[in-house]
């Protein structure tokens, strides 16, 4: 499987999320603890999501991005920003509806020195289950299309983690 990366900065207050290569579910207890770090931040004014070097986003991903969202709505007036140069990237993007909860910009960073690397966070299957369901259903709650693209799933999802907790007793 091809490398991803999550790399961070915070550029007093500014925080700055970047997304490197091929972006799926194994990186998405690093973005969720990032998403804790930054929404719970006492010097958090505004976001800047960089995916001008990422190469596929999972749903689990754009659920994570959605969450990012509303947290950073909750503490700025200012909608967090998502740079991106892939068209491909961008269409999927839009077509989430996340132009109505991020600014969404075509040209890249001018300066990357600060972003350091996020090291990967490991996670047991129930946590990684749970992480996926919280996610798509943040990424429903952003418009009626998401709700119906990504039902059937969450009911899986959430039918599957009913018998995971019932196992477990």
């Amino acid at each position: 499987m091809p490398s991803s990366k999550v790399l961070q900065a915070d550029c007093n207050g500014v925080y700055v999320l970047k997304f490197i290569g091929e972006v799926r579910l194994n990186s998405c207890s690093t973005i969720d603890n990032a998403i804790e770090n930054i929404a719970s931040s006492p010097n958090f004014c505004s976001l800047v999501v960089d995916l001008t070097e990422t190469l596929l986003i999972d749903s689990t991903t754009l659920g994570l991005l959605a969450k990012l969202a509303v947290k950073a709505k909750q503490r700025s007036p200012a909608l967090p920003s998502i740079i991106s140069t892939n068209p491909d990237i961008t269409r999927i993007l839009n077509s989430m509806g996340f132009d109505t909860v991020f600014l969404i910009v075509e040209e890249p960073l001018k300066d990357e020195h600060d972003l350091v690397e996020l090291l990967p966070t490991a996670l047991d299957e129930d946590t990684m289950r749970h992480n996926v369901l919280n996610a798509h259903k943040v990424l429903m709650d952003l418009n009626e299309n998401n709700r119906e693209k990504f039902r059937d799933l969450v009911t899986a999802l959430e039918a599957d983690d009913s018998l995971a907790i019932h196992a477990s007793l």
